[in-house]
């Protein structure tokens, strides 16, 4: 790649498209596009969004599963001058609508086969101005907005012309809208700059001792930003990205895995669970890879000696971090058996700090809360001033402001670092933020349950597994009726694995729930 500078984070695009236009860029459901190909439909699809009105720092939602269309909306937003934010398309149709209001989107770019889970809401959504959908309705029943226009994508484009950047912007300004789930119950839109998000897929891409000669493959949702920096590392080094829409057929993978000669396989524990039971059963390996990485929850250790054998050429990556700031710390790989628990030192042109109750720094295996310093921290939270101070405390120069995980960790005497636990109620399944109350929200809303308590229990699988206590008024009402209500109300990822119907749940004199007794 060139030397120039990169302010922004749609330029990488840019780049990558002058050095190796006619080389394959993405991957997609057996498509190939060229990195020229993929920046004029972004360029085309940024004049659409323009020509529709979209302002500088205007939101463009984007709820579409991992597809070549979200690809270049992405990139299509950031140079119309505006921020997007990528909705997981499990969502059902009331978180839809409340991030829809709380983002304030003025554009939502969806797939068809979503519209049952946008109609409910589509009405109540006023700040749309612009809906565009991928495919003609056929017999799915077009979302009806008085005041949003409504337009078949694949037209729009047609008759569009390419632009470049529509508005003058700074490398500060908010490119994203992360969400992820809240101790409120409600998601929280994690916003971050162009330089934040740069600077961590630079950092990222260095310690992973990555560049264009790589092949990536994703299967974690473009809504998850695991997923999500695949992309853009990806595309800042002008790599091929062969992109899935999920892992769910683990022999598909693997055969794209050896098609294309893929060299860096992202996953969280429980992939790496699916492709160690079936090695076991009957082994294979994939030589072409040569970097795999785990974040989102521990990877257990007694994996490692079976990936090695599944990956026998590949260098193994554990890692931690959270939305609030992309990544924090990763272990070197060649200490991956070495160091089996610790996900090592802060990332490339950060810092962190371990801290006790009283701000002073805790010694070596003293446990204390992580907090982290760099460019790549969030600008904050959306709309929530009083939880993005809990989150962005003053940092020990002046003006500064650190990350604080509010995770429990130690360090060693080497400096690398352990993961301990989490001090809030957010529970991390299969790689995914899960709100308590945003599950108890649901079982509540079904009649015949009183009380809901959700806790988070260790799985070695999962990082946590989901498990529900609920007391019923209507003793008719069976496990089953409740695990069904669960799955049609919430993502997969946020179903309880476990249920148990209890007569009563522990509290404290005040009457509130305790869950130190489910526990």
């Amino acid at each position: 790649m060139k030397t120039k500078p990169l302010w922004y984070l749609y330029e990488t695009l840019f780049n990558a498209a002058e050095e190796f236009p006619e080389k394959t860029a993405f991957i997609v459901e057996g498509t190939f596009y060229s990195y020229s190909t993929a920046l004029n439909d972004a360029r085309r699809l940024a004049a659409v969004l323009v020509e529709g009105g979209l302002q500088r720092g205007d939101r463009v939602a984007l709820f579409l599963d991992n597809t070549y269309t979200n690809i270049i909306g992405i990139y299509a937003t950031l140079i119309a001058g505006g921020v997007f934010l990528i909705i997981n398309p499990q969502t059902k149709s009331d978180k839809l609508k409340y991030i829809l209001n709380d983002s304030g989107a003025t554009v939502l770019i969806s797939d068809t086969h979503i519209f049952s889970r946008i109609n409910p809401v589509f009405a109540d959504c006023g700040s749309l101005r612009n809906f565009y959908y991928t495919v003609s309705p056929g017999d799915y029943k077009l979302p009806r907005n008085q005041g949003c226009s409504t337009g078949k994508l694949s037209d729009l484009l047609t008759a569009s012309q390419s632009i470049g950047q529509q508005v003058p912007s700074l490398p500060n300004d908010l490119a994203a809208l992360i969400y992820t789930s809240g101790s409120t119950g409600n998601p929280k839109g994690v916003m971050m700059s162009h330089q934040a998000m740069l600077f961590a897929a630079q950092s990222v891409s260095y310690y992973l001792r990555l560049d264009a000669t790589h092949t990536l493959i994703n299967v974690l949702p473009l809504a998850f930003d695991y997923g999500l920096y695949q992309l853009l590392m990806s595309v800042l080094m002008g790599a091929t990205l062969v992109l899935e829409r999920s892992f769910t057929y683990p022999a598909k993978i693997l055969k794209l895995i050896n098609d294309f000669s893929v060299t860096v396989f992202p996953g969280v524990p429980t992939i790496y669970a699916t492709l160690v039971g079936m090695h076991r059963r009957k082994p294979f390996q994939l030589p072409s890879v040569t970097r795999i990485t785990n974040t989102a929850a521990a990877l257990p250790p007694d994996y490692t000696g079976a990936l090695h054998e599944i990956f026998p050429n590949a260098l193994l990556f554990r890692m931690y971090g959270l939305t609030e700031c992309k990544r924090v710390a990763y272990l070197e790989p060649e200490l991956a058996d070495e160091k089996p628990t610790s996900v090592g030192k802060a990332i490339p042109g950060t810092e962190t700090f371990i801290l006790d109750a009283a701000g002073k720094e805790c010694p070596t295996g003293v446990t204390g809360i992580l907090h982290v310093r760099g460019p790549h921290i969030m600008m904050g939270y959306w709309n929530l001033p009083e939880q993005s101070g809990k989150m962005l405390i003053p940092g020990k120069f002046p003006g500064e402001r650190l990350l604080c995980t509010h995770d429990w960790f130690k360090k060693d005497k080497d400096g690398d670092l352990y993961f301990i636990g989490r001090s809030d109620d957010i529970i991390k399944s299969r790689g995914e933020k899960v709100s308590p109350v945003e599950v108890e929200n649901v079982l509540l809303s079904m009649k015949g349950v009183r009380e809901a308590a959700v806790i988070g229990i260790e799985d070695e699988l999962l990082g946590q597994a989901i498990k529900a206590f609920v007391v019923l008024e209507d003793q008719s009402v069976t496990e089953s009726m409740i695990k069904k209500h669960c799955i049609d109300s919430l993502e997969n990822f946020m179903v309880p694995k476990f249920l148990e119907i209890v007569t009563e749940l522990p509290k404290t004199e005040s009457g509130k729930i305790t869950k130190k007794g489910l526990r």
